[in-house]
């Protein structure tokens, strides 16, 4: 038998991260959470025995996993990040920024899941009204699709007992309250006692659960810490306002690969899964421009071809603007002070713009080489070759770094009709058709950049 400890004295816990504290505030010391500090009475010392199993142990190899085999949403770009399809139990949390999409999303998927099965949409912000009218624009009325406007936890368990679906969507998990926990609808111990009820039903039943989450102003998921470790899967729903491209990322994934990206593109009728996004990076011009240069990021496993671009203008102010959209400002700082100091481009008294096409996000180190062709061209108000692409990082004493994954950015690249790419030292294979050039540094990148005579028009590629 187990014996647990004695506290001697009570104490206040965060609920999120666990911080500790002799007495009662309103703000957690660690995580500056709001209202998460609790107070955790000193626990009565019981003993624990051995009590009956729900199922006898099993060797691994004989366990059956025909019950958890995956089913397809029907959203191929979901499913791509899902690793094939939703697993009967599997409890999943879908967060994003409002009006990113999300609802919209969920509602084609029940609406595609409900042609083999059925479907319950739960919605605790909007009425039933409402959410008919986006299912007929978005053409996702279904006979096996049901609805429900809900925001009692008793009430969401009694539509689940009635319908029985395969799938439950529940829009959102803080906005629906239990009444046996006291406290508003969205704070830490509702959204913690309505997740956990909620996953005791998939587990239960077999029933694949899509919750959705709201996410607060620094991105992160709203709520309790422990909603994104008992949940399976943690989706992250990404997109600019101003662009129609939408990102699902995968930041846990029991099931599948956490590292994977599905994109789409939002439209008037609905979220439409593109398999192939790299079109939308990229600008389509008669002739070559100064400030402009393409390069190849990977998501997840996925390369995509974007184009960079920079305005360099002399700056009235003592202190330069430098502005960036879709690039780390950090990042760009650092690429600006070697250019300067390795490559001699001056650039220190200089407004500088730089910003990427089509609203995608270019964090990763491999764009820093296209970064300093893109602003060193917008210097010298001198083009790049048309059909060149570089990629590659770049380190502070001006040396270019070998990154992860040349061959199949260079494969994705050829695709597009690049026929050259300024590349690190040893690019692997090099696809057929595309002349390569290995630069050891940026000097050398700049000077190979502006002598090229490998080019196509930009109206040729494909």
């Amino acid at each position: 038998m187990a014996k647990s400890a004695v506290r001697e004295r009570p104490a206040y816990r965060c609920a999120e991260c666990g911080w500790h504290a002799a007495k009662w505030v309103g703000r957690c010391g660690e995580c500056q959470a709001w209202g998460t500090v609790e107070d955790t009475a000193a626990p009565v010392v019981r003993t624990t025995s051995a009590g009956p199993v729900s199922a006898a142990a099993l060797p691994i190899g004989s366990v059956d996993m025909a019950s958890s085999a995956t089913r397809p949403s029907g959203v191929g770009e979901l499913d791509r990040v899902l690793g094939g399809g939703l697993v009967p139990g599997a409890v999943v949390l879908l967060a994003g920024e409002p009006g990113v999409g999300k609802s919209t999303l969920l509602l084609d998927v029940a609406a595609r899941f409900a042609d083999g099965g059925r479907a319950l949409y739960v919605t605790g912000e909007e009425s039933a009204a409402q959410v008919r009218l986006r299912a007929e624009r978005i053409g996702a009325v279904r006979d096996g699709l049901y609805l429900a406007a809900e925001t009692d936890l008793g009430a969401v368990l009694g539509h689940v007992d009635e319908v029985r679906p395969d799938l439950l969507v529940v829009d959102s998990v803080q906005t629906i309250a239990s009444a046996q926990v006291d406290g508003a609808p969205g704070n830490v111990s509702q959204v913690r006692e309505v997740a956990a009820a909620l996953i005791r039903v998939a587990k239960d039943r077999g029933i694949a659960v899509v919750l959705v989450g709201h996410v607060t102003k620094d991105g992160s998921i709203a709520g309790p810490r422990v909603l994104e470790h008992i949940v399976d899967v943690v989706l992250h729903f990404e997109g600019d306002r101003a662009s129609r491209l939408r990102m699902v990322r995968g930041v846990k994934n029991r099931y599948g690969p956490s590292d994977e990206v599905g994109c789409f593109e939002l439209s008037d009728a609905g979220i439409i899964g593109l398999p192939d996004p790299s079109g939308l990076f990229l600008s389509r011009r008669d002739e070559a421009v100064p400030g402009t240069c393409v390069t190849v990021t990977v998501e997840g496993r996925r390369p995509l071809v974007a184009e960079l671009q920079a305005l360099v203008a002399v700056s009235p102010l003592a202190n330069p603007r430098r502005t960036t959209s879709g690039l780390d400002s950090s990042r760009m700082a650092m690429v600006l002070a070697v250019l300067e100091r390795r490559a001699d481009v001056r650039l220190h008294d200089r407004d500088i713009y730089a910003a990427t096409v089509g609203g995608v996000r270019l964090v990763e180190p491999a764009t820093d080489l296209a970064l300093a062709l893109t602003v060193a061209s917008a210097a010298k108000n001198h083009a790049l070759a048309p059909g060149l692409i570089a990629i590659g990082e770049v380190g502070l004493a001006g040396e270019i770094r070998p990154v992860t994954g040349v061959a199949s950015r260079l494969a994705e690249a050829a695709r597009l009709g690049f026929t050259t790419a300024l590349v690190p030292r040893d690019p692997g294979v090099v696809p057929a058709g595309m002349s390569v050039v290995e630069v050891g540094d940026i000097r050398r990148a700049l000077h190979v950049a502006w002598r090229s005579a490998t080019v196509i028009p930009l109206t040729s590629r494909s």
